[in-house]
């Protein structure tokens, strides 16, 4: 009786210090591999722009046109893959989808070794690259939930988005370098990095036995998000409009830059790829810091996105009008900043706005949506380019301070707010 007595009480110790007492280092850290194969997908291949163009004889909106075949399908798959995890499990979803990933990448890598540079075939590599993108990272995320409890959760969770700034920050850096070696063999690395990450998760992680969830049809799945839109119509269009927006202009104006780098300031290879790492380096660090801030101070969260977007609009209208070095560098910094403070604001937002049980749902849309951003960023600034800086950044701009003055006026911060990673 006393030894039961005692067994149960060594349990709850574990779960209230944090739970997951048998799952090893090594688990957490395969896991982290998927968050930051992710994003090397489109990050890593950004630098490689001009190259791409050059070798494969196509327009610089084409080239542009890689990330958007990646990003749609993965934003449209996004809240049908979560939906799935939660009927057959995580692993099922995360390992089949790694391996795809990789074969994606091979099947890209493969166009200009044996088809000739055949822009179809690339970018068929790449829409499968995409659809498989929408079972790692997200799926990710809630294996960590499901394996960790408490205190540990919160650890596990904060590691999951170290990883995913690490791979921000290495992404445009890591391209370059692959890059002076030749230009496609960014694709092969994809695989490389993937499929190894896939087996260990297959070999190493034990998902937990789930209990038996509910019946919840596909239909009733979509439902309950719109119901919870037409509650909180406001407070989500904002949150979604704003998320998409920030995505759309930072892979916008990394694109733009990639060529502009080369053509006009002459800087090619890994100082190229530092310049692209500054505002995603800025947003990484930024949003870690906010993420930190909004646990210990939720009541800053307003002051913490109208904060966001305007540093965010003052970038983009001071980058049409200065063009040196000195000032291209800064500005990058500030939209990094800008977009480092707006987006785990956005995070806390969705996540508190929606019920536990509606929260999965939310969450895979705007998943979704902020992929949509992603994949509109590169074409739609490799058009306005021909209109100079102007028609370049300063709809953008309106478009961040419209979304300010909006915030300030309709959006009320939850009252329980559940900090989430950019």
């Amino acid at each position: 009786m006393q030894r039961n007595y005692n067994r149960e009480k060594a349990q709850q110790g574990q779960e209230a210090a944090g739970g997951a007492a048998n799952v090893s280092n090594w688990v957490l850290a395969v896991i982290a591999g998927v968050p930051l194969i992710m994003v090397l997908g489109n990050s890593m291949l950004i630098p490689a722009f001009p190259q791409i163009r050059e070798a494969m004889g196509i327009s610089q909106f084409q080239v542009g046109l890689l990330i958007t075949f990646f990003s749609i399908p993965a934003g449209l798959a996004i809240p049908f893959v979560g939906f799935l995890s939660d009927r057959i499990g995580r692993k099922k979803i995360i390992v089949p989808a790694l391996i795809t990933y990789g074969i994606g990448g091979l099947i890209s890598g493969l166009s200009p070794v044996l088809f000739n540079n055949s822009y179809a075939i690339m970018l068929t590599g790449r829409i499968v690259q995409g659809l498989a993108a929408a079972g790692t990272a997200p799926i990710a995320m809630a294996l960590v939930g499901d394996l960790y409890q408490s205190r540990a959760r919160n650890k596990a969770l904060g590691f999951l988005e170290a990883t995913n700034g690490l791979g921000k920050v290495i992404s445009p850096i890591l391209g370059s370098l692959l890059v002076l070696l030749i230009w496609w063999s960014l694709f092969f690395v994809y695989a490389a990095l993937a499929i190894p990450v896939a087996l260990g998760l297959a070999l190493l992680v034990k998902e937990p036995q789930k209990a038996k969830g509910s019946n919840q049809s596909f239909s009733a799945y979509f439902s309950s998000v719109s119901s919870l839109f037409k509650k909180k119509a406001a407070t989500l269009l904002i949150a979604f409009f704003g998320g998409m927006l920030a995505l759309f202009t930072l892979f916008g104006v990394l694109s733009y830059l990639s060529d502009a780098l080369e053509a006009t300031y002459s800087l090619q290879g890994v100082k190229k790829g530092l310049v692209l790492a500054i505002p995603v380096l800025a947003s990484a660090s930024t949003a870690l810091g906010t993420g930190y801030l909004l646990q210990k101070k939720p009541d800053y969260l307003k002051l913490a996105l109208l904060t966001g977007f305007g540093l965010f609009s003052l970038a983009l209208i001071l980058s049409a009008l200065f063009k040196t070095i000195p000032s291209v560098l800064s500005l990058l910094a500030v939209l990094g900043l800008g977009t480092g403070l707006v987006l785990p604001s956005l995070n806390t937002i969705v996540t508190s706005s929606a019920p536990e049980e509606e929260r999965g749902a939310i969450t895979a849309f705007y998943g979704g949506v902020r992929f949509i951003g992603v994949a509109l960023g590169p074409p739609v600034f490799s058009l306005l380019e021909k209109g100079g800086p102007w028609a370049l950044y300063a709809p953008w701009a309106v478009a961040g301070a419209a979304t300010l003055l909006l915030a300030w006026a309709y959006l009320q911060p939850p009252k329980s707010q559940a900090t989430g990673a950019a």
